[in-house]
């Protein structure tokens, strides 16, 4: 085989992958620009390169798939543009729904005979089938939305058009806004008042035409939400006054909702509600509504725990956040007084 037999062949398999209407121009453009590369290189040898070099020479050019695709317009289903947000949304999705969606799963086959009909083994594959067909359609809706988004895009370029003016504001992640903290004790000193002004009895209603009754178990919970409300309180001013995290005052707020998660998923399965009784309606009638609020807090477990897990987790970055912060001002210092 000659030299311009196998540049041939190597401009013939570049075209193979371009379109027709560009692929003449490109060939001729490729071929020219190959051989004048081995006039180069013979100049500078002053020989003639033999076919192993210009075997060589081809391979570092590349395989003709890809020098073809630089010809070509690039193409992208989600493009460069759109992919960071894309991979953002799909943390977000897989954070706050794929993994909620099988903890729930793993909860209810774990609590709930219903779900593990034909044993532990089966209940949890068919949880991990259900998630895969769950999690592909997630993420295919997801890929199609950033799909037409890049396709309008290319034709009307809306996303880069913007104002750096418009853009947000830098934000300290432990500054606790003073908003918040007027809210929560807003919120928490309307909750106490009720709570311990309309909660302390197990009798919640007593009228001549309905009653409804709580098991005994109902003090253990009045004076654990209670005293929980009053902490919460306490917190909730200390931030107005000061309104940055310490790891101190993350660390209280941590093991404060860990306390009211268990004690409301505690709530939840304690079967709480012992009697409702009203008028013209059969104990019958009445008895069955209770059985039937009780077992919704058995179904809502899963739901109590789940959440409770996610609040934990975000109490526990706060924690890490905060510490981040506190050895970073240290090394600083370190630094300045060395």
């Amino acid at each position: 085989m000659t030299t311009n037999e196998l540049l041939d062949r190597y401009v013939h398999a570049v075209g193979f992958w371009l379109p027709k209407k560009q692929k003449a121009d490109i060939m001729a453009e490729l071929s020219e620009d190959l051989r004048s590369q081995i006039e180069e290189k013979e100049s500078e040898l002053g020989r003639k390169l033999a076919l192993p070099e210009v075997e060589c020479l081809l391979k570092m050019r590349g395989r003709p798939v890809l020098v073809a695709n630089h010809y070509l317009p690039q193409q992208y289903l989600i493009g460069p543009l759109l992919f960071p947000i894309y991979r953002f949304v799909l943390m977000i999705v897989g954070l706050c729904y794929l993994v909620p969606w099988i903890v729930v799963g793993v909860v209810l086959v774990s609590y709930s005979s219903a779900y593990r009909q034909d044993g532990w083994v089966k209940g949890l594959l068919t949880t991990w089938t259900s998630f895969w067909g769950t999690a592909f359609f997630a993420v295919g809706v997801v890929t199609l939305v950033f799909a037409v988004l890049e396709r309008a895009n290319a034709r009307t370029h809306f996303l880069e058009e913007w104002e750096p003016l418009k853009l947000p504001a830098v934000r300290e992640p432990n500054r606790i806004p003073r908003g918040s903290s007027l809210f929560e004790l807003a919120a928490l000193l309307a909750f106490c008042v009720w709570w311990f002004g309309y909660m302390w009895s197990p009798v919640i209603i007593n009228r001549p035409d309905v009653r409804i009754v709580l098991s005994p178990q109902w003090k253990y919970f009045f004076w654990g939400f209670g005293l929980l409300s009053l902490a919460n309180l306490g917190m909730s001013s200390v931030n107005l006054a000061r309104p940055y995290w310490t790891r101190l005052r993350a660390g209280v707020r941590l093991a404060s909702d860990v306390a009211g998660s268990a004690l409301f998923a505690w709530l939840v399965k304690a079967h709480i509600l012992a009697q409702i009784t009203a008028a013209n309606v059969p104990a019958q009638r009445t008895t069955e509504i209770t059985n039937n609020i009780n077992l919704w807090g058995d179904r809502a477990l899963p739901i109590a725990v789940v959440a409770g897990v996610a609040i934990a987790v975000v109490d526990v970055y706060r924690i890490v956040r905060v510490g981040r912060k506190s050895a970073g001002v240290t090394q600083q210092a370190a630094a300045v007084l060395h």
